[in-house]
């Protein structure tokens, strides 16, 4: 179904198709260090993350957020994106894959008489532990 398709039959209650990103590799960390200019040694210095006390190196909280960005742009005009907000609510691991959903919670009356749609976003690792939770506000044409 097309983006034009699922925003025009949306209804409370209606999932979005999931987008799973990943394996999350050291080479995934090492690119996305570079180009956030996110160099903290737990996402990419094995031997200090071990010596912080976790078991390896882990990706950056705002990677995943960024593969969340990518769903609802994926669905959704970058202009229609009204709000948008997360709690980081676990690492994801190394060699994890993570998949972003989005459900539709609530559709209200907006101003300019568009509707906009309140979903409840997240991320989670492929085993199911959520990584990330919140919603976003979507303007609809």
């Amino acid at each position: 179904m097309s983006a034009d398709a699922i925003r025009a039959s949306l209804r409370v209650g209606d999932v979005l198709p999931e987008l799973v990103r990943g394996p999350i590799t050291r080479g995934t960390l090492a690119l996305f260090a570079g180009a956030s200019n996110d160099h903290v040694l737990l996402h990419i210095d094995s031997d200090f993350a071990r010596a912080a006390g976790v078991d390896d190196v882990f990706a950056h909280g705002m990677l995943s957020m960024a593969y969340l960005g990518q769903l609802l742009t994926g669905h959704f005009p970058t202009n229609s994106l009204r709000e948008w907000s997360v709690r980081f609510v676990a690492i994801t691991p190394l060699h994890a894959t993570v998949h972003c959903f989005a459900r539709v919670a609530e559709i209200l009356a907006g101003d300019g008489g568009k509707q906009l749609v309140r979903l409840e976003i997240g991320a989670r690792t492929g085993n199911g532990t959520p990584t990330l939770a919140g919603h976003a506000l979507i303007a609809l044409e």
